[in-house]
């Protein structure tokens, strides 16, 4: 079933199941963490950073977007998407060490712009290698193994806490944070360093 699905679609899948499934270890139980580490933590100091979060995330994508858009061939986005990824897989290790609310806030503030990169860029390269024809399945695929990830990592992450507390949890999902980056190192070889004469990328094949 996914012998037929090329190797760039392919690494980006994989790369998203390790980052969502590290990030959906903590996410759930986030706010548990706020309470107990962050002083002065309460449901405000975690709405206005979720806030903080979204908002910025949202808004600073759009740009980000139109200026990939508009650079040719693809290395642009490789970069963009690889330091966006990076840079996100090192968060939890700033959390580790946030005491006071505005810590918080900056690492979300870091935290979107990190991920308005590194998820424009893996979109657009993502896009543009889905085969013909597969468009829905490639897509699907990219949704099942996010669903499937977060679920797993949310009833391991309760437990782990538990048992072993928030900081080797945080560090465990730094690791998968950087797995998600080697994991797409490789695809670089197989990106389209241009356009077609008419302004289009070339046909994806399934190498």
């Amino acid at each position: 079933m996914f012998s037929n699905i090329n190797k760039v679609v392919k690494a980006l899948v994989f790369s998203d199941l390790l980052l969502l499934f590290g990030w959906g270890l903590i996410d759930p139980i986030l706010a548990v963490y706020v309470l107990q580490n962050i002083k002065g933590g309460d449901a405000t100091v975690v709405g206005v950073a979720v806030g903080i979060y979204w908002l910025l995330k949202s808004i600073v994508q759009i740009p980000i977007a139109r200026f990939l858009d508009k650079r040719a061939g693809e290395k642009d986005d490789f970069y963009a998407v690889i330091f966006g990824t990076l840079i996100a897989a090192l968060i939890p290790l700033g959390l580790i060490f946030a005491k006071e609310p505005w810590h918080l806030y900056l690492i979300q503030t870091i935290h979107a712009m990190s991920i308005a990169f590194a998820l424009t860029a893996w979109c657009g390269i993502f896009t543009r290698h889905i085969e013909k024809g597969k468009e829905a399945f490639s897509w699907s695929l990219d949704s099942s193994a996010l669903g499937l990830g977060a679920g797993v990592a949310g009833i391991v992450g309760g437990v782990f806490v538990k048992i072993y507390g928030f900081t080797p949890l945080l560090l465990g999902v730094a690791v998968f944070g950087v797995l998600s980056v080697l994991v797409m190192l490789p695809m670089k070889k197989h990106l389209f360093l241009e356009k077609e004469k008419d302004g289009s990328y070339p046909v994806p094949k399934p190498f």
